[in-house]
């Protein structure tokens, strides 16, 4: 299970001193509450008793040189904050390891509500429901109008490749993960997926694991999304594949994979065709070469979840999600193969 992390009162002193060195009014000493933790990044929120941010830091034990990377967090936040992507304000990016045994990110504290599990969307009514969904996709359709060059992302990955990169980084984690029971599978739907990488039409920004879970949501004033958060994964790339990875979450077999039904499963959403349809009308990038890019975000999740239960299986994790996920690797490669097949 996951150890309690608590940050000590020196620990909390030097965060304070980076923060009054950036120009922050912290009026007392801080005292920070975790927010969530384990997998991801460690996620404090921090106060002075009058004022509220939120710090983001790698885990302290079972990092991954690629992994956790608060650095690009704060680096794309801080580029899209004028942009018309909702955003918490970057504060602070402290990548010296010294004070918290690692780098560390703070952005402003943003009110609202995040939903994450199934039950949450019963205090949510229908109206609201698909006004919700609007607002989320013309947040990520406004995310992929966004020109990375002009706001200083010109650099914060590669242009073009965008697809073929992603099958050779994924299919390599399979490679490593991947059982011997479902490598047949898995190869047929890589060798599918090799023989027809498709030439990239656009290119923008890229959140990398767009859902209702990764946004903070104000939900007394339209409702609106307040803030996208959890950008770790965000690059330059193909913003069909984004559109396509937050589509094919709705399948349920995501729910194996957090080990709880997820708000974003929940039958009162749109389904995928619905949903891709939705985002091209607000604004959204035309969703070429769809079956493919819809196979590989299927794909891409297998391996998550490979990943997750071949962990499990050496003993490295426990705690929800870790024993089910297993179970839904071949729900998804399964998924992928039918995409591939529709599209001949």
């Amino acid at each position: 299970m996951t150890q309690a992390v608590v940050l000590t009162d020196a620990e909390l002193r030097a965060v304070a001193e980076h923060l009054r060195a950036v120009g922050e009014n912290v009026v007392g000493p801080l005292s920070a509450d975790l927010i969530t933790g384990g997998r991801s990044n460690l996620t404090f929120l921090l106060t002075d008793g009058e004022h509220r941010w939120v710090m983001r830091t790698p885990p302290r034990a079972g990092r991954t040189p690629s992994a956790h990377d608060v650095a690009r967090e704060f680096r794309v936040t801080a580029a899209l904050a004028d942009s018309a992507v909702p955003v918490a304000r970057a504060v602070l990016l402290v990548e010296d390891e010294t004070d918290l045994g690692g780098p560390f990110a703070v952005a402003d504290f943003v009110e609202g509500k995040t939903i994450q599990s199934r039950a949450q969307w019963d205090d949510v009514d229908d109206p609201s429901v698909a006004a919700v969904i609007d607002q989320l996709l013309g947040t990520l359709a406004a995310l992929h109008r966004v020109d990375h060059a002009a706001v200083g992302l010109e650099g914060f990955g590669r242009a073009d490749g965008y697809a073929a990169r992603q099958l050779r980084r994924w299919s390599g984690q399979w490679d490593l993960v991947g059982s011997v029971a479902l490598q047949p599978l898995a190869a047929e739907v890589i060798a599918a997926l090799g023989a027809d990488v498709p030439e990239q039409a656009t290119t923008g920004i890229v959140h990398g694991d767009f859902r209702i879970d990764n946004t903070i949501l104000d939900l007394t004033a339209g409702p609106r999304v307040a803030a996208v958060v959890d950008w770790e994964l965000s690059t330059i790339g193909d913003p069909v594949a984004d559109v396509a990875t937050m589509c094919a979450y709705r399948d349920p077999a995501f729910d194996l994979i957090i080990g709880s039904p997820t708000a974003w499963t929940s039958p009162r959403l749109p389904e995928v065709a619905i949903l891709a349809g939705a985002y091209e009308k607000a604004g959204g990038v035309r969703l070429d070469h769809w079956e493919f890019h819809l196979a590989l975000a299927y794909f891409k999740i297998a391996v998550i979840a490979a990943g997750i239960d071949h962990r499990f299986r050496a003993g490295a994790a426990a705690g929800t999600g870790f024993e089910t996920a297993g179970q839904a690797v071949g729900v998804f490669l399964e998924l992928a193969r039918q995409n591939r097949r529709s599209h001949r």
